[in-house]
């Protein structure tokens, strides 16, 4: 018997494979935000860790923006300039400026909506190895691949999840009094 990696991969190329898994949890993120955030307190929503720190409503505009200026965007220079192009910077702040009065709700649907119309851009793409072999530069990171960026999009999600995660379960932690011992979120 084989082990659970190689039959996920079965009849896929390396590379491609690390699409297909990528696109998993890209396609899910907008219905777990979608399921999770909406109707929920101010508290939960708009909580914090402390100064300069991200609520869950920052975290929506973040992956917003990333959806309007990051990960198609910076594909698309790859494919059609390699490293003749940069990337341009990306402002990871701006949502702290440009969402702020907007409703919790009508951003889990703009991220949705964004999402899916990025996935079909990149489905559509039929990246072969080749493609994903292909390489951009990043002002700070310096040579990247397209294999990369794609990964990276989705690693992305997962640690803006966890973060939400955090500071809302942060938000407890002095309510769970002598429990907080055992809850390893509320040490991170």
């Amino acid at each position: 018997m084989k082990p659970a990696a190689a039959d996920s991969r079965e009849g896929r190329n390396g590379m491609n494979a690390r699409v297909d898994e990528a696109l998993e949890v890209l396609e899910r993120t907008p219905a777990i935000l979608a399921a999770w955030l909406p109707g929920l307190s101010d508290m939960w929503v708009h909580g914090t860790e402390g100064p300069e720190t991200w609520s869950p409503f920052n975290v929506v505009g973040h992956l917003i923006d990333g959806e309007e200026d990051d990960w198609i965007v910076r594909l698309r220079v790859i494919l059609e300039h390699g490293e003749a192009r940069p990337f341009e910077p990306y402002d990871r702040f701006r949502h702290l400026r440009e969402r702020l009065g907007a409703p919790l709700e009508s951003l889990v649907r703009q991220f949705g909506d964004l999402r899916a119309a990025n996935l079909a851009e990149l489905r559509s793409l039929d990246l072969t190895d080749a493609h994903l072999g292909l390489t951009g530069v990043h002002p700070a990171l310096g040579r990247v691949t397209v294999a990369q960026l794609i990964a990276t999009w989705a690693a992305h999600d997962l640690s803006h999840l966890c973060q939400i995660s955090r500071v809302m379960a942060k938000q407890y932690a002095e309510a769970v009094g002598p429990w907080a011992e055992y809850l390893s979120v509320l040490h991170r």
